[in-house]
């Protein structure tokens, strides 16, 4: 397989200013249209003995390495990477993570693992609202420098996208401040950063008695968001002791009203019917479906809603085995991973983590885990057609893995086999050059 773009330099070659060569298994992912489902979600389209080029940050051609000269014309001072027969795959993206936040809650997981359950926690003043309180109290700079500090080591890990939520602020201040954040890391990080609007993620305790007037106080949050484009999903904990049903879709209604995209964490911790909700009103994904129903089930695999599990979640809070990943993905249903990284439920910024997880515990193989932590997640990242595989036109978003078999990067459980990460076509990480 060879892609090429127009701009040629000699006739029958593209012009390149980076290349990665002498790969031993490159994963394209075999880019096509939408989500992979069925039979395709276990398709990498793997070349071997292959090479992958580049110009200004997209992918100009991939094939045969022994084709390589006849194909790519390098410009002068192009950067050429020998990956000497290792493994070469996209950039992973998490399409699922709260990476802005202050604070930890180790003691709720010593009160966890003691046998407290996560809504006896929340009662006790724990969850969610001790993140909001301690996100509250911090300033904009330390959030920054904190939520950096997260994505060297996502990155280090072979994410080179991943989506952000607000959603420990509860109050349009707070709120603002950690999109604000997002949208300077996005600035500052390799790693691009998609922004999600959350303040329907709890009921804050100024708003106990009266649930109504915070879900007002929600939907008038969604203009000075959307206004000041801060965020281009909105999401809901549709879930017991967190928003109903009933409220999640006027919340949802009224962010699609303001442009935004849909998401749900819907039935992780009981079945709401919350999967339903979003195959209905076509968001975009839903998120962890510990509980999900076949009703749900079915309606998944008859919609373009994504269904994001996140094992490592659920092994972290006990759940066991977790989502259905098995039956949803012999279903049809379209199906991404992610890591859900927070200070409460899943301390994991691991996406190879989530892979054996998801191999082991939801019954994926290998090949679907990487096509849903690449191409599926790029979908519900809302960066389909651009990012998650190695077509003409795509984002050079590449990580190099320090063995020649990509069975071992699930396989080699608790090992970062990433060797280089690339981004938009520039080498920014590697073992010997963090």
């Amino acid at each position: 397989m060879v892609d090429t773009v127009s701009a040629h330099r000699q006739p029958g070659k593209v012009f390149a200013d980076m290349a990665i060569t002498n790969i031993g298994q490159l994963l394209t992912m075999n880019p096509g249209k939408g989500p992979k489902r069925g039979a395709e979600a276990q398709d990498l389209g793997i070349i071997e003995n292959a090479f992958l080029a580049s110009h200004e940050g997209k992918v100009v051609a991939c094939g045969p390495q022994a084709v390589f000269s006849e194909k790519v014309e390098l410009a002068a001072g192009a950067t050429v990477t020998d990956a000497r027969g290792k493994v070469v795959a996209p950039g992973f993206i998490d399409s699922h993570t709260h990476v802005v936040f202050a604070g930890w809650r180790g003691e709720e997981y010593g009160m966890r693992s003691r046998g407290a359950s996560y809504l006896e926690i929340a009662a006790q003043g724990g969850g969610i609202m001790s993140t909001v309180r301690a996100t509250r109290a911090a300033s904009k700079e330390e959030l920054i420098q904190r939520t950096l500090g997260f994505l060297d080591e996502m990155l280090s890990l072979g994410t080179t996208s991943c989506e952000a939520k607000s959603g420990y602020g509860l109050n349009l201040e707070t709120e603002i401040k950690q999109l604000e954040v997002i949208q300077e890391c996005n600035r500052l990080h390799p790693i691009d950063l998609v922004p999600t609007f959350m303040g329907a993620h709890a009921f804050p305790p100024e708003f106990k008695q009266d649930r109504k007037a915070y879900i007002d106080e929600v939907i008038r949050m969604l203009e000075p968001v959307r206004s000041r484009n801060l965020a281009r999903f909105a999401d809901v904990f549709c879930d017991v002791g967190n928003f109903t049903l009933e409220e999640s879709r006027l919340i949802l209604e009224e962010a699609r009203k303001h442009g935004f995209e849909l998401k749900i964490h819907a039935d992780e911790l009981e079945n709401t019917g919350a999967t339903e909700l979003a195959c209905e009103l076509g968001a975009v994904s839903c998120d962890h479906l510990i509980k999900v129903s076949q009703e749900g089930i079915d309606m998944l695999a008859g919609s373009d809603t994504i269904a994001v599990l996140l094992p490592a979640t659920s092994s972290f809070l006990g759940e066991f085995p977790g989502a259905p990943g098995r039956k949803l993905l012999d279903s049809g249903a379209a199906v991404a991973i992610a890591t859900d990284f927070n200070p409460g439920t899943c301390t994991a910024m691991s996406i190879p983590l989530c892979m054996t997880l998801a191999c082991s515990a939801l019954g994926f193989s290998p090949e679907e885990a990487f096509v849903a932590a690449t191409w599926n997640a790029a979908w519900a990242a809302g960066l389909g057609g651009t990012a998650g595989g190695f077509g003409q036109g795509f984002a050079m978003d590449a990580v190099i893995f320090d063995t020649n078999n990509y069975l071992d990067v699930p396989y080699r459980f608790g090992t970062n086999l990433v060797d280089t990460v690339i981004k938009a076509g520039k080498p920014v990480r590697s073992k010997n050059n963090k």
